[in-house]
């Protein structure tokens, strides 16, 4: 694994993690929120067997990302592409984790030149469809879409999850409503350090990443249109999701032009990742 930062015009920085090798097909990798650029660690090696290199990019405020408060979702599409371009990538595909799938899938609407291939992975649709947001009433998140401004959220998220998030860290470890497959992740020591190295990463600038992911995807999918992708898209998801639920995915492959549906029925948030770079291989031969 390399880091490093790209230097931005406007000032800020942008981390990344480069876990590949350069003739290897590229994959820019859209964190979670929370996330970071190292989220992607433990698949890693499982992607680069296959003949991928993943490139994991810190959103602003987590990891090595400077904060930008009121971003929306295209926003970072300018950022993506910078690492893109700081590394030599000119094409690649875009994988986008639970909160990332928007952001991969506003990569290939604003840069259709340059994306090969979507995978939105477990990911929350457009929060324009007033059903798809009902559904979601994962704490810290319905909080956020209803506080009176973004200092309001953050005052919230601070007194639920901690300054630093560690009260989301035992939350996560602890009793849960996860599906049989997340919780033997969970119960996996080498999955378990992983997200140990990873959490401070996730709340490097405490819980503003978090609020402003949150209120980026409130509004909805307004900012970027998905009807100008025109690469393959495969919207990913376990059947038991407990955290975004399948009527999620179902709803994105009815709103996204020719996305395939994968839906895996065993899987849930977390274990259906061990699918992504399955999904990557289908789409490198689409």
């Amino acid at each position: 694994m390399v880091e490093n930062q790209v230097q931005l015009r406007d000032g800020r920085r942008v981390g990344y993690a480069d876990f590949g090798r350069p003739e290897q097909t590229a994959v820019l990798w859209c964190h979670g929120g929370p996330g970071s650029r190292i989220e992607p660690m433990n698949l890693a090696p499982i992607a680069s067997a296959a003949g991928f290199r993943i490139v994991g990019i810190d959103r602003p405020g987590y990891g090595k990302s400077t904060l930008r408060p009121g971003r929306s979702i295209a926003d970072w599409v300018p950022d993506g592409l910078a690492v893109a371009d700081h590394l030599g990538i000119s094409r690649f595909v875009a994988v986008g984790v639970s909160t990332g799938g928007a952001y991969a899938l506003a990569l290939a609407a604003s840069a259709p030149a340059r994306v090969s291939g979507v995978i939105a992975c477990c990911a929350l649709t457009d929060m324009r469809w007033a059903e798809g947001k009902a559904m979601m009433g994962t704490e810290g998140t319905r909080e956020v879409w209803e506080a009176r401004d973004r200092a309001a959220a953050i005052a919230l998220i601070e007194d639920r999850f901690g300054p630093d998030g560690s009260k989301m860290f035992a939350s996560a470890a602890g009793p849960s409503t996860l599906p049989p497959a997340d919780l033997a992740l969970m119960a996996d020591p080498a999955f378990m350090a992983g997200m140990l190295k990873a959490f401070p990463e996730m709340f490097a600038s405490g819980v503003q990443a978090y609020v402003d992911d949150r209120l980026a995807d409130g509004p909805g999918w307004g900012s970027f249109d998905v009807g100008k992708i025109r690469c393959p898209v495969t919207v990913l998801h376990g059947e038991k999701d407990s955290i975004c639920p399948v009527a999620h995915a179902r709803h994105t492959a009815t709103v996204v032009p020719g996305a395939k549906l994968v839906v895996v029925p065993e899987l849930g948030h977390f274990s259906i990742m061990s699918k992504i770079v399955e999904a990557l291989t289908a789409v490198g031969a689409a």
